[in-house]
């Protein structure tokens, strides 16, 4: 099979890409806010996450045994009501973020860390692959200090095998804004769509090659 050069690959990429360029972000200071903590509902608890482009997130958690649904929307911001074209200037401090219902008796909170931070680049700052700006920065976001706890253990190790710093903010949990509907399931429902060949699936099956025992079985 004839290779595409790297250059048009790249251009290719970043055409298709769900991301658009953006200005630095305006922090907001939530580090020392207390974090708000979800309650579960029929069972089943919630964790928040953003790692690059939800669209890829999504999937990938989706693929996890123990969990049963994964929303696309915006976290870790300072203003109400974001949307997909606000989140990419860059300027409301959200990010790309999903939003994962759970069921704790199969699968823990521990092994959703492990599963976010196995299923990306742990070093990139403010983005994941072709997808740059703040928007699409890593951030695990705490419910209370038992979970900050196991986030910031598990990313000193990484650190320390790395030997290397890692990317991921983790920051209290404030809020998370549910994206717009045509943005959920997106990866499932527009397989064919350049992005989601190029980047979203193969960034699954990495994901899935190095975590078989945590994959859902297909039926």
């Amino acid at each position: 099979m004839r290779e595409i050069p790297f250059i048009i690959m790249t251009t290719l990429l970043l055409m298709t890409s769900c991301q658009s360029n953006s200005q630095p972000t305006q922090k907001k200071n939530v580090q020392h806010l207390p974090p708000v903590e979800v309650k579960p509902i029929d069972g089943l608890e919630r964790a928040y996450f953003a790692s690059g482009c939800f669209w890829c997130v999504e999937a990938i958690y989706e693929s996890v045994k123990g969990v049963k649904e994964s929303i696309s929307g915006y976290a870790g911001g300072h203003t109400e009501n974001p949307t997909y074209e606000a989140s990419n200037t860059g300027r409301t401090g959200h990010a790309e973020a999903v939003e994962i219902y759970y069921d704790p008796k199969i699968v823990s909170f521990a092994t959703l860390v492990d599963v976010y931070f196995g299923s990306q680049n742990p070093t990139q700052i403010n983005g994941q692959g072709p997808d740059h700006g703040s928007q699409y920065r890593s951030i695990i976001f705490y419910q209370n200090e038992e979970q900050k706890k196991i986030i910031e253990e598990k990313k000193a190790a990484l650190s320390k095998k790395l030997n290397k710093r890692i990317a991921a903010e983790v920051m209290p949990f404030q809020k998370f804004w549910k994206g717009e509907a045509y943005h959920q399931d997106y990866e499932k429902r527009n397989p064919n769509n350049g992005y989601i060949r190029n980047v979203s699936i193969p960034r699954l099956k990495r994901f899935q090659s190095k975590f078989p025992e945590l994959i859902k079985e297909k039926h």
